[in-house]
């Protein structure tokens, strides 16, 4: 997560406001985006430490021969991808932004081209593999830029002049088991363990695990959508604050890892490395 602040800026001290004369703004844009894209193009090259730190836990866990073996070959693949400056997986996906900016924020107006150009700048400095395809024309931008892409969730925080930047790659074989489903109110708290369980059973073999599972439940099946993506950018290991939220992630991931589904789906003591769950308060009816 990139954090933005006064380090950017010249402060008003009289009024507390960020401001920039108009000469500075383009050198500002200029800044940003420069360190949004190498921040883009490094996080291709490197795990974050919790996913690290937990997938030594695992490999450290494993009993079975081949889960050994998988997970040798996972940290070598990482350990060479950062020797060699290269992205870890051949899917670099396409690039999401979650952006949380506060209102008084300098370059807001700016931010959604920003974040556009760096998009641009990481492809070629990474080099990140071409993922925008316009889907009606059948043509591949080589930009990893198009139509809604990258695509930024927005969080305006009244009376503050911050920007905080989490950076998703959004890779096809991760993406493989998302689903959305409207749940029945009688289905209550099993109809979204049951509905986790048929995803992670059947679609999480291909998906590379072991996995991170992001739960979202809402009013709406693109709010629950879009909650999901939020909850898997929690560190792992930690717990959402409502008490029985955190038993339903706790009994989640116990289950999922019963299922044995293993590193790269060959079978192994673990299936997921954590579940995580955001939600909205919901009307009669619960999506996920």
């Amino acid at each position: 997560m990139l954090v933005c602040g006064g380090e950017f800026f010249q402060t008003n001290t009289k009024t507390g406001v960020a401001m920039m004369s108009e000469s500075n703004k383009q050198q500002a844009v200029n800044k940003l985006t420069e360190i949004v894209a190498n921040f883009t193009a490094m996080i291709s090259t490197r795990m974050p430490d919790d996913v690290v730190d937990k997938l030594k836990q695992l490999k450290d866990a494993e009993t079975s021969s081949m889960g050994k073996i998988i997970y040798h070959t996972m940290f070598d693949n990482m350990q060479k991808a950062i020797d060699l400056n290269r992205p870890a997986c051949q899917d670099t996906g396409e690039i999401m932004f979650f952006v949380k900016v506060g209102s008084r924020f300098p370059l807001l107006g700016e931010l959604q081209s920003i974040l556009k150009q760096a998009v641009e700048e990481a492809t070629v400095k990474a080099p990140l593999r071409h993922n925008a395809v316009e889907i009606f024309d059948e043509v591949n931008t080589g930009k990893n830029t198009g139509s809604g892409v990258p695509w930024v969730t927005w969080d305006i925080i009244p009376d503050n002049d911050d920007a905080e930047i989490e950076v998703y790659m959004a890779g096809g074989g991760c993406t493989l088991p998302g689903r959305s489903k409207v749940l029945m109110p009688s289905e209550g708290y099993e109809g979204v363990v049951k509905f986790v369980f048929e995803n992670i059973s059947t679609l999480a073999v291909n998906a590379c695990p072991p996995v991170l599972v992001g739960v979202g439940i809402a009013t709406s099946v693109e709010t629950a959508a879009v909650l999901s993506r939020k909850a898997i950018l929690r560190p792992i290991g930690s717990r959402h604050p409502n008490p029985k939220a955190a038993e339903l992630e706790l009994r989640l991931e116990e289950g999922l890892n019963r299922l044995g589904i293993g590193p790269q789906g060959l079978t192994g003591n673990s299936s997921v490395m954590g579940a995580s769950s955001r939600h909205a308060a919901g009307s009669c009816r619960s999506h996920l």
